[in-house]
């Protein structure tokens, strides 16, 4: 696997909640994706600015993880604009780069179907469960560290909330929670950022990340 990341302009913000949009805009310029279960796209960073909105900033780019061989239609993306809601950001040239492993991997929003859960009844003690089974079945050591990241209620003797979040795709919400996984093996890391964890690779769900710069060279 390898990622394609291209630079965006934008003066606009984009929703936080871009997952859905983003791949439909790709879609549209690149139809080809729509056979593509590999792929997987990563969340745009940018600076929340309230209203769930982000604004673009310097670092803000594109970026596509995907099998080596399947990179060529990807790169017709360059020079595009992508319509995102109702803002258009300009495409730029981009740099390949390979995965490299980290000790600790985050995504922003990992959503798993849970037999007979609603998703008004996934709890953080089942969706946890739910993701430990399936990083086992990745062949993921019992050992990695397996949290949800919190966030402060609305005093300050608020009790701190998981970090819950949703994927808007048309009118219909998805539920899931921000993960981060620690104690990772080079191998293990690299495995999990390759195969991704529950659905929706393609809108930005499931994506792992090195989270706090803890890049390791040789499994342990």
């Amino acid at each position: 696997m390898l990622e394609l990341v291209f630079s965006l302009i934008g003066a606009h913000p984009i929703p936080s909640d871009h997952g859905y949009l983003l791949y439909s805009a790709i879609s549209q310029l690149v139809p080809d994706v729509h056979a593509e279960n590999s792929l997987a796209v990563h969340p745009i960073q940018g600076r929340q600015i309230g209203n769930r909105q982000i604004q673009l900033i310097d670092r803000s780019c594109l970026v596509l993880r995907i099998p080596d061989g399947e990179i060529a239609p990807l790169l017709k993306l360059a020079g595009q604009s992508l319509r995102v809601g109702a803002t258009s950001i300009r495409v730029g040239v981009p740099q390949v780069r390979a995965l490299v492993p980290a000790t600790a991997l985050r995504s922003r929003l990992v959503t798993i179907k849970v037999k007979n859960i609603s998703a008004g009844a996934l709890t953080p003690k089942i969706f946890l469960e739910a993701a430990r089974r399936a990083l086992t079945k990745l062949g993921l050591s019992n050992e990695v560290r397996v949290t949800i990241p919190t966030r402060s209620g609305l005093t300050p003797e608020s009790p701190l909330i998981p970090q819950r979040r949703t994927l808007r795709v048309r009118d219909v919400e998805i539920v899931g929670y921000e993960l981060v996984i620690e104690g990772l093996t080079a191998e293990e890391s690299l495995t999990l950022q390759e195969h991704g964890l529950g659905g929706k690779r393609h809108m930005g769900c499931g994506v792992f990340a090195a989270f706090g710069e803890k890049e390791v060279t040789h499994a342990s």
